[in-house]
């Protein structure tokens, strides 16, 4: 959830497929008039104009920009999705269209708003609440939360789903893949058909509000041994499909903790990692969104919220013995071994092996010596990102050498980065050794006792 710079800005969604199929229509045809108009004036310079030049100018990043927060639901949801993921590796100008999407969610006006909730509670639904906050506290791709008060004192966040964004999620998933093409981010011959299938059927999940209640309720329970986290309760008599209703739970931005004491900033990510490798080895399910609204702190208590379930899904056995055997192979610090649990994992294919075998020794390589270095590992000190950049950035733009890691590590693989993120964010210290370690031992599916 986009919170904290959130603005009061009304704006109706579009819903129905035909009237967002019409969104993107104009778009396109906006994006398509600019195109043109780049292409004579480059033409005009003697230039030879490349089709990604001219898609990319500054005046069509902001039209695609604005468009996709418009439309919000997957449209927007997949664009937050990849510029946190791959951002260092997209084209500049993409990544600043998918990076405003992170910040830029507009809201419902309070009449589209009323007719939503009028449908999910009836038309008396004012007569639960001593007070209800038409303006959100927060608001994202899928729905925007405001704070309530019911009839006999209980303070609740009503997170309510924007309308038709259900419906939309198959368009608007190969409406944003085309974009994707156009811009060439994706080499021509990749495959994408199975992540895009998967994308369907996880942002299908995130909209299921009643399954979100789930899982808020399973996280609840499995962290209740967990003084230094909270999880809000779910209130199941206000909830429906379209409409989640839980306890309000007071908190910071965790960003906030920037300014915090070095030793608050690495007992918070402490917390954070050990929870990450609960929920690969002990738990068996991840929430999968490292969205860094989804962290809040209470200033009084010290304790991390934690929010929003809707990527929450289960962890096969395959993604966690993957990451095992990986883990064991790093900490053992042997190259070869550290190749061969990536390959036997998914991680990487065997064309990147036999197409860059140098390039890949000298990645792992960077990983190993950053990763072995003696004491607490400092994710404040970033240098060596730009090594691994440059040469990632090298395999990368060889289409032959593409590869889709399964579903399973593509989805532990995208919590694991955000919360390292979140790491380097605050400059944190972690002995990642240390942590990791008594979790190597155990047999698959089982972590320390």
């Amino acid at each position: 959830m986009t919170t904290g710079k959130h603005t009061a800005r009304g704006r109706s969604v579009p819903h129905g497929r035909l009237t967002r199929l019409g969104q993107f229509g104009r778009l396109a045809g906006s994006v398509a008039g600019g195109m043109m108009a780049e292409g004579v004036r480059r033409l005009a310079d003697g230039e030879r104009p490349h089709l990604r030049d001219m898609l990319l100018t500054p005046r069509n990043v902001g039209k695609i920009a604005d468009r996709l927060s418009h439309l919000r639901g997957a449209a927007m949801k997949l664009g937050q999705i990849i510029s946190m993921d791959a951002g260092d590796l997209l084209p500049a100008e993409l990544t600043r269209i998918l990076s405003r999407l992170r910040d830029d969610a507009h809201h419902m006006p309070p009449a589209q708003l009323q007719r939503v909730l009028a449908q999910e509670w009836g038309a008396d639904w004012r007569s639960r609440f001593a007070r209800f906050d038409l303006k959100p506290i927060a608001a994202a791709s899928i729905g925007q939360v405001h704070r309530a008060v019911t009839r006999d004192g209980r303070e609740l966040a009503i997170k309510v789903q924007y309308p038709g964004v259900a419906e939309s999620i198959d368009a608007d998933v190969d409406n944003v893949a085309t974009l994707l093409r156009m811009s060439g981010a994706l080499p021509r011959g990749l495959e994408i058909a199975p992540l895009l299938s998967e994308a369907k059927r996880q942002l299908a999940e995130e909209t299921d509000y009643v399954r979100e209640g789930r899982q808020m309720t399973l996280f609840g329970r499995l962290l209740s041994d967990t003084p230094e986290v909270i999880v809000p309760v779910l209130d199941p008599d206000l909830s429906t499909a379209r409409v989640l209703a839980m306890t309000y739970l007071e908190g910071e931005p965790i960003e906030s903790l920037e300014t915090a004491p070095q030793d608050r900033r690495d007992a918070i990510m402490l917390t954070l990692m050990t929870l990450v490798l609960r929920e690969l080895f002990a738990f068996g399910v991840m929430q999968t969104d490292p969205n860094f609204a989804n962290y809040r702190v209470q200033p009084a208590t010290g304790r991390i919220v934690l929010l929003d379930f809707g990527a929450a899904r289960p962890v096969d056995a395959a993604t966690a013995d993957g990451y095992r055997d990986l883990l064991r192979a790093a900490i053992g610090g042997e190259r070869n071994t550290v190749r061969d649990a990536a390959l036997a994992a998914g991680f990487i294919g065997p064309a990147v092996v036999a197409r860059h075998p140098h390039g890949l020794d000298r990645m792992i390589d960077v990983i190993l010596g950053e990763l072995n270095r003696p004491g607490p590992f400092d994710f404040g000190e970033r240098a060596f990102v730009a090594a691994l950049r440059d040469q990632g950035m090298e395999i990368a733009s060889d289409p032959a050498a593409w590869h889709l890691p399964p579903a399973g590590v593509l989805f532990a693989q995208r919590k694991i980065s955000g919360t390292a993120l979140l790491a380097a964010r605050l400059r944190a210290r972690v002995d990642v050794r240390a942590l990791v370690g008594p979790w190597l031992d155990g047999a698959p599916g089982q972590g320390p006792v």
